[in-house]
């Protein structure tokens, strides 16, 4: 169990502190007329090993003409580019270069008259081939993936929902608050997505990381009655709001697909909601097991998955607050 708990901790404090921060390469490629394309990307960096001069892998029949326009910042490139296709490029491929271990794209295609299609690419899959009519689960399929994994990916909201679910600890509480923080959350990622509400982003890291602080405190406090204890269905709800705000964040450096926002908001929530379900249905399988072969340890084990928690969740708070 010692050993378990350090794991955890180690893991947590090697985790990246901007936890909400998706960053995938994000590529468009828009028809202008019969013949003519506008190519546009982003490629994040993340070290200064990253190649800075790549592009988009064309079709067959399509070649890039005139000079590509780069922008360098810090954290990313972009580049643009006017391309030239030879007839339609239904049934070819495009994707990216360079997509390795957990990085991904998302892929835009925007003909002419027709619906926008979107693609996933992935490090097994690093190229789509070009529909002459989408599917009209496409959106669906990439957004809800793009949401389970964030949950799963997301340290801090992976740790909050693991710290609500040992508070709580039983049955129905724990579907009550579950409920209360996917209504909560769902809520406000609706309302940042379609520009309803706001908050600065570093704020909303902040104070994310201080819920963990938080529900650290509770668990560590054993059954002494509190008013998270006693509702902690209203605590959830509170504290989703919040991370409706960090999963906004990550949405919104994902993007959205034009005509297809409501699909694709719909879809990544589902998403989360099947990786927290998932996270959920584990701890509570563990919590049973705990309770089936040393019910008497139950309280200690409970106080020391406190500490990693609440000690995570202040590095994060600090490495926030002065980064």
């Amino acid at each position: 169990m010692i050993r378990w708990l350090a794991a955890l901790l180690m893991l947590g404090l090697a985790a990246p502190a901007w936890a909400d921060e998706m960053r995938p390469v994000a590529i468009q490629f828009e028809q202008m007329s019969p013949d003519t394309w506008q190519l546009g990307w982003r490629q994040p960096i993340a070290s200064a090993a990253d190649d800075r001069h790549l592009s988009p892998l064309l079709p067959a029949s399509c070649r890039i003409t005139g000079a590509i326009a780069r922008r360098v910042a810090p954290l990313a490139v972009t580049g643009n580019a006017r391309v030239v296709c030879e007839g339609p490029v239904a049934g070819q491929s495009l994707g990216w270069p360079a997509l390795v271990g957990q990085s991904e794209a998302i892929l835009r295609v925007a003909p002419l008259d027709r619906p926008v299609q979107v693609y996933r690419l992935t490090h097994e899959e690093p190229r789509a081939t070009i529909a002459a009519k989408p599917s009209a689960t496409q959106v669906w399929r990439s957004y809800f993936a793009l949401g389970v994994e964030h949950i799963l990916a997301g340290w801090d909201h992976l740790l909050f929902v693991i710290a609500l679910v040992l508070l709580v600890g039983r049955g129905w509480p724990v579907v009550k608050a579950a409920t209360a923080f996917t209504l909560a959350h769902s809520l406000t990622l609706a309302a940042v997505t379609l520009g309803f509400a706001g908050l600065r982003q570093d704020v909303v890291e902040a104070l994310i990381a201080l819920s963990i602080v938080f529900l650290a405190v509770e668990i560590a406090r054993g059954t002494r009655e509190t008013l998270t204890r006693r509702l902690p269905w209203l605590v959830a709800f509170a504290f989703g709001l919040l991370h409706g705000f960090g999963f906004a964040g990550a949405l919104r450096e994902i993007g959205l697909p034009e005509g297809e926002v409501p699909a694709a908001l719909v879809s990544f929530n589902l998403g989360v909601e099947a990786g927290q379900l998932l996270v959920i249905c584990a701890v509570l399988a563990l919590l049973g097991l705990l309770r089936r072969l040393r019910p008497k340890d139950e309280p200690l084990v409970l106080r020391l998955a406190s500490y990693p928690v609440g000690i995570v969740g202040a590095y994060w708070l600090i490495d926030r607050l002065f980064a």
